[in-house]
């Protein structure tokens, strides 16, 4: 036996009685729904400034998070996002700002306030790649002062919420990055917290695996747990949050709904098609007479994207445009049509990264 795996020994317990036929689920946590006009999370003017760095990486940023809500912070890389969520999650000591977790004074009082508090980080690092699954689980079940009469069986639903029942014998240095990912939500589950916080949870997924993780993001959201949620994927955000907040150069710019994001961005709705590949004379004059017209390779020729910035110019533009593929083409496009503008691109306009963007 390894020393690495002994050192589980005196928590693993018979855990092969869990399975099968004796096993004696857990029941599903019922999540004590707090107050709500209280949040499970308060975080308050929030600065973070490093050694060398001339500006705060995060500054003046304030965040709640209510029970049964996700609220999702979304950002570029290096906006601020990882910083304020450690600080958030106990893990950094903000230099300015204040953090409670239901309640509790979290700079104070920290391991009081990790008791209401489950997190998860992901990544590759954070587990015991010798031991398996359930003895890692068992573990942090420990640590994080989960009653003994009460860990395994905890442990084993942590699995099974995640689908990694399956594998609780499995060495953890055998799992994919994705079932790392799912390990690190199981962990975060242990002690059947009030809030959790969401670093990237659906990382390194395949698609079903991601679309696993979302349904019980929502079903924990649905059963009053408050959940602080980070992701580049903005399909992911759109379909979980209840509220959204841009982050960019350490400062909240907007919060709202999809619909706020949208008009802060300067964009309502848009028109989309596309266009063969020998239609480059047509690219180029919508591109001329609609400065935020978006073109890029698809398929065989090219997908077209106009943005307009409200309904009003949306229904007299998308009537132009179609007077222009009129002229151009022998017939309309048949996937020419206009909808409101997704998260994903009222974000990139925000931050600049898009045809739609005023600048451009």
């Amino acid at each position: 036996m390894t020393e690495e795996n002994s050192e589980f020994e005196s928590l693993r317990g018979d855990f092969g009685s869990l399975r099968g036929d004796n096993l004696q689920t857990a029941p599903a946590p019922q999540t004590q729904v707090a107050d709500a006009q209280h949040p499970l999370l308060i975080a308050r003017n929030l600065q973070r400034s490093f050694k060398g760095r001339k500006k705060p990486v995060v500054d003046g940023v304030s965040l709640t998070v209510f029970a049964g809500q996700v609220h999702a912070l979304v950002g570029r890389n290096g906006a601020g996002k990882t910083t304020t969520v450690r600080m958030c999650s106990t893990l950094l000591v903000p230099t300015a700002g204040t953090v409670e977790v239901s309640g509790i004074d979290a700079i104070a009082h920290p391991e009081k306030a990790r008791q209401n508090l489950g997190i998860s980080l992901g990544g590759d690092r954070g587990f015991y790649d010798r031991a398996d699954a359930a003895s890692n689980l068992l573990f942090f079940a420990d640590t994080a002062k989960v009653p003994r009469r009460v860990q395994r069986e905890r442990v084993w639903e942590s699995l099974e919420r995640v689908s990694l029942a399956p594998h609780a014998k499995d060495k953890v240095g055998s799992f994919s990055r994705g079932m790392k990912q799912r390990l690190h939500i199981a962990r975060a589950l242990l002690s059947h917290p009030r809030l959790l916080i969401l670093d990237e949870p659906s990382s390194g997924l395949d698609p079903d695996a991601a679309l696993e993780v979302r349904h019980l993001v929502a079903e924990l959201a649905q059963g009053g747990t408050g959940i602080l949620l980070t992701s580049h994927s903005m399909a992911e955000v759109e379909e979980l949050a209840t509220l959204i907040s841009v982050i960019d150069a350490g400062k909240i710019t907007v919060r709202g709904q999809v619909a706020d994001i949208a008009q802060a961005a300067g964009v309502q709705q848009v028109s989309i098609f596309t266009l063969p590949a020998s239609a480059g004379a047509l690219t180029e004059r919508l591109q001329a007479e609609f400065a935020t017209t978006s073109i890029t390779p698809h398929g065989p020729g090219w997908r077209v994207q106009v943005f307009w910035h409200s309904a009003q110019q949306s229904e007299s533009g998308s009537q132009r445009v179609q007077e222009i593929l009129g002229e151009g083409l022998a017939q309309m496009p048949p996937d020419f049509h206009t909808r409101p503008v997704s998260l994903e691109e009222a974000f990139l306009t925000l931050t600049g990264d898009s045809h739609a963007s005023p600048e451009r």
